[in-house]
């Protein structure tokens, strides 16, 4: 990678993360500690108010506009190959969400860009089980409620089609088993709970801060599931 590129692919890493430390752009960009500092002058010095916070790392100072980032050609057809992908594996929530993220993306396309991009539209096609049909909208509320530590009211239905009213703990969400899986601390049941999303019937987030600290992590979580990833 040249050094031009390099500089664009670490103003793209700043604009994608609140923090980026100079390690992390090393490894990415497979250059050294003192080639990140080099390069991070020079893009202060091209006018981009490039900052540092002492244990958190680099940043680029809010308020300052940077114009939409340009895609490749490739890059383009990519977010068009996972298009099938989303709309197979998320919910109608998320499915809307990519939707208009890919539609912000043809905006700044080039014309060429643009045509090649509606010329595979049309040939590219993902057959998915009926059992993947994920018919419903929670996942984009509880990916907020989960960075935001907020607590989750919901009435849910377990495997003995009982019906029960809870206030979660949003932990993290895991795909497996052909299906989305919400992990939180159920005050109900005072543990950690495995909830199969699609089982929700309803759910708010209350907008209320957690009141459990120390929840487990999603990567232990998934130590004890009964499947081979």
């Amino acid at each position: 990678m040249n050094r031009i590129d390099r500089l664009f692919g670490i103003l793209t890493l700043l604009q994608s993360r609140k923090y980026v430390s100079g390690e992390k752009m090393a490894d990415k960009f497979h250059i050294s500690i003192r080639t990140v500092y080099r390069d991070i002058k020079s893009l202060v010095e091209l006018g981009i108010p490039v900052s540092f916070e002492q244990h958190k790392g680099y940043f680029i100072v809010q308020g300052y506009f940077l114009p939409p980032v340009s895609f490749t050609t490739d890059e383009a057809n990519a977010l068009l190959l996972i298009e099938g992908l989303v709309y197979g594996f998320a919910d109608k929530s998320i499915q809307k969400n990519y939707s208009d993220a890919l539609n912000k993306v043809k905006a700044v396309l080039r014309s060429v860009q643009k045509e090649h991009f509606e010329s595979l539209e049309d040939k590219i096609k993902l057959q998915l089980p009926a059992s993947l049909k994920h018919d419903y909208e929670y996942l984009s509320v509880l990916q907020n409620a989960i960075a935001e530590k907020h607590i989750v009211e919901l009435s849910y239905k377990d495997f003995k089609e009982e019906i029960t009213l809870r206030q979660i703990e949003p932990v993290g969400l895991i795909f497996y088993a052909f299906a989305w899986h919400l992990i939180a601390w159920c005050h109900l049941r005072t543990d950690n709970r495995d909830f199969k999303v699609s089982r929700i019937l309803a759910l708010k987030d209350t907008g209320l801060p957690f009141k459990i600290s120390g929840h487990i992590t999603v990567n232990d979580y998934m130590k004890n599931l009964p499947v081979d990833y």
